[in-house]
């Protein structure tokens, strides 16, 4: 029996685009090559776009364990620097401080709800493909099987055992000048903050919680998780001694070195285990390609860089979410519209490469680094300065390619909206939990419906009363982003024709089976 889609990979990426695909109507098959999941968090919360996605499929609510929808953070950081967000009128910056494992266990819980199998301990070994199908050499438990399918799927990571078996090249550079050292530790009620939530520090004052405080002998980060022991993290570029086992003593001997001072911390306390890493140097590498015939690549296994403001996630879930229904489209016999996602999520990997490497910059040592941050420090005064980089690290920026007499919106994110209907206010988010297309029809009785073709698929349909300053009809694809849009109060043929063409462009794709509520 022949799988429609096989996943590599039962991290973030890979169980949200299991929900993905079971949510279009696709049967996906997820393969993790870990016997289980690993006891400590490799990240610790969400950054961007992808907050306000995951409020669009109804996941927000039970990954923060808090009711209603996300609110913009009043302020970041980027490179280190103070980003004060609180002034900005549409504040992009979302943030979702969570626990990589809750995140796991949240996601794969929804993915078995949708009915979708998971294998843990179930390596890929090898890998050929047809023009027709995919066949992957599976190593399990009970030794080692073959599965066809018609898409094989890369969500396993830096490593990626897919993309080396795809023979797909990762070009990029590895850099080994720098060292990074984290742990949980025990921190005195005394050296605790209570106003700020901040570490008091000896001739640094109060150091902001998970902020980047940096000094000319490296960077210090202090974390107060939510839930478990805070953690510590420095980074140094001027002493790379690597010799023998890290231990605590070594954690006290970088913070010492960082900021010149002891600090009190001890050996964490409570159940285990706890974090205590030692990592040198980094990467960046983006995949030459993120398909190969009938293996695709997403999250690490397609990009990796510094983790510097927290992009990753944002980024391959993103993937994660754009990929799905094309997917599906795919095995409905549109191959044209999966060609579209390399097109639409490779320059977004190189962008997010782009600023952390600018942000890697402007923390690193030295008296020149110093001298541009107090300038751009100075830049960051300006509300418009602010903005555009609060954009550039959630990813509000994005905007697909899009015709060139499209509405300006085309391509971009829909805006959130609470739409007033015959049965009351309802907000966006909570009409694309589903992930089908919608169209939004705000020109009170124009039917703009009957431009929808039978062969554009189960598109949802909502009417509801004008908004000012809002488009009066939206288009949206199953990822959120529009497909058309109108500023008409009744929309004259050739942009009802448009509407057609995007429906057309996009939409006309027939599902496998039906999709799962």
């Amino acid at each position: 029996m022949s799988e429609d889609v096989v996943i590599a990979g039962a991290g973030p990426t890979g169980l949200l685009l299991a929900i993905e695909l079971s949510l279009a109507g696709v049967r996906p098959l997820v393969l993790e090559a870990l016997p289980e999941r690993l006891p400590h968090n490799r990240a610790n919360g969400l950054v961007g776009q992808v907050v306000r996605m995951l409020d669009r499929r109804g996941l927000y609510e039970r990954i923060a364990g808090t009711p209603g929808p996300p609110a913009p953070a009043p302020q970041y950081m980027f490179g280190g620097l103070p980003l004060d967000l609180a002034d900005l009128p549409d504040n992009p910056l979302y943030l979702l401080p969570v626990p990589q494992r809750q995140l796991e266990d949240v996601l794969e819980a929804r993915a078995r709800e949708l009915g979708v199998p998971i294998r843990f301990g179930h390596r890929l070994t090898g890998l050929s493909q047809t023009a027709d199908a995919a066949t992957a050499r599976v190593a399990g438990p009970d030794g080692e099987y073959e599965l066809a399918t018609a898409y094989l799927v890369g969500a396993d990571g830096g490593h990626s055992a897919t993309r080396k078996l795809a023979g797909i090249g990762f070009p990029g550079v590895s850099r080994d000048d720098s060292v990074s050292r984290s742990a949980h530790v025990h921190i005195p009620d005394e050296l605790r903050d209570p106003a700020t939530g901040g570490l008091r520090v000896p001739g640094h004052g109060v150091v902001p919680p998970f902020g980047y405080h940096r000094t000319e002998q490296g960077l210090f980060v202090y974390a107060p998780f939510p839930s478990g022991p805070p953690g510590l993290n420095t980074l140094e570029w001027n002493d790379l001694d690597t010799e023998g086992e890290f231990d605590l003593a070594g954690m006290h001997a970088s913070v010492r070195r960082v900021l010149g001072v002891d600090v009190g911390f001890t050996a964490p306390t409570g159940p285990g285990p706890h974090l205590l890493r030692r990592l040198v140097g980094g990467h960046t590498r983006i995949a030459e390609t993120y398909r190969s015939g009938r293996v695709l690549l997403v999250g690490d296994a397609a990009h990796v860089h510094a983790a510097v403001g927290g992009p990753g996630l944002n980024l391959g879930l993103q993937d994660a979410i754009n990929l799905g229904w094309k997917l599906a489209a795919a095995l409905g016999g549109r191959d044209d519209l999966l060609e579209t996602y390399q097109a639409e999520r490779r320059p977004v990997g190189e962008r997010v490469v782009t600023h952390t490497q600018a942000q890697s910059a402007l923390i690193a040592s030295g008296p020149q680094t110093t001298a541009l941050r107090s300038v751009l420090a100075e830049l960051l005064a300006d509300r418009p300065a602010r903005l555009r980089l609060a954009e550039l690290l959630a990813g509000a920026d994005v905007r697909y390619p899009a015709e060139p007499d499209a509405h300006p919106l085309a391509g971009r994110w829909a805006p959130d909206l609470v739409l007033r209907t015959e049965t009351g206010p309802v907000r966006l988010a909570e009409l694309t939990a589903a992930g089908r297309p919608l169209l939004v029809d705000l020109t009170r009785g124009h039917d703009l419906a009957a431009e929808l073709a039978a062969g554009t698929g189960r598109v949802e349909v909502v009417s509801a009363a004008p908004i000012d300053g809002a488009p009066t009809a939206m288009l949206l694809r199953p990822d959120c982003y529009l497909a058309w849009a109108s500023d008409s109060a009744d929309p004259d043929p050739a942009e009802r024709a448009a509407l057609r063409a995007a429906a057309g462009r996009w939409l006309a794709a027939r599902r496998v089976v039906e999709p799962v509520a």
